[in-house]
C-alpha cells in the first residue's frame, strides 16, 4: 500500500483485487465464493485455493467477527500515519476460513474474543477503508 506523499495509505489494486475495492467504496462487505465447491475466500484471487478452479462469485457476508490478534505500531514509518496506532486481525462470524486486518476505531485496547464490527472508512472519493470496532 503505498503513500503519495504526505497522503493516505493506498492499496495496489490488481485485476483480483481491484472489484472488491470498488464495492467497499460502495459500502458492501463481500468475499468471493467458488463456483465449484463453494470455498469462501479473501483477499480475492483468480483461482480457488482448493479445488483450482477459476469460476467464483461476490458473497455479502455480514461485517463482523471476533479478534484474533492486534499489533500496536509505534514506529513513524509512513508519512501522515499518526502513531500510535492499532491494527487488529479478525476472524469473520460467517467465515470463520477467512481473516481481515484493519485499524482498530476505539480508545479502549483491543482484546481477543472480543466482537467487532466493519466500519467503512471514507478517507476521500476514491478510497473507502474497512476498520473495526466494537460490536454493538
Amino acid at each position: 500500500m503505498p503513500a503519495e506523499e504526505g497522503g493516505p495509505v493506498r492499496p495496489v489494486t490488481d485485476r483480483d483485487s481491484a472489484a472488491w475495492w470498488e464495492r467497499v467504496r460502495a459500502g458492501e462487505f463481500v468475499l468471493q465464493r467458488c463456483d465449484s465447491c463453494g470455498t469462501r475466500r479473501f483477499p480475492a484471487r483468480a483461482y480457488c485455493h482448493r479445488c483450482r478452479t477459476a469460476g467464483w462469485s461476490w458473497e455479502p457476508v455480514e461485517p463482523a467477527g471476533r479478534i484474533e490478534s492486534w499489533i500496536v505500531s509505534h514506529q513513524p514509518f509512513l508519512p501522515g500515519v499518526r502513531e500510535p496506532y492499532v491494527v487488529v486481525m479478525v476472524r469473520l462470524a460467517d467465515a470463520s476460513e477467512c481473516v481481515m486486518y484493519g485499524n482498530w476505531r476505539c480508545e479502549e485496547p483491543p482484546r481477543a474474543g472480543r466482537r467487532v464490527e466493519a466500519v467503512f472508512t471514507a478517507v476521500d472519493d476514491g478510497l473507502t477503508l474497512i476498520d473495526w470496532r466494537p460490536a454493538g
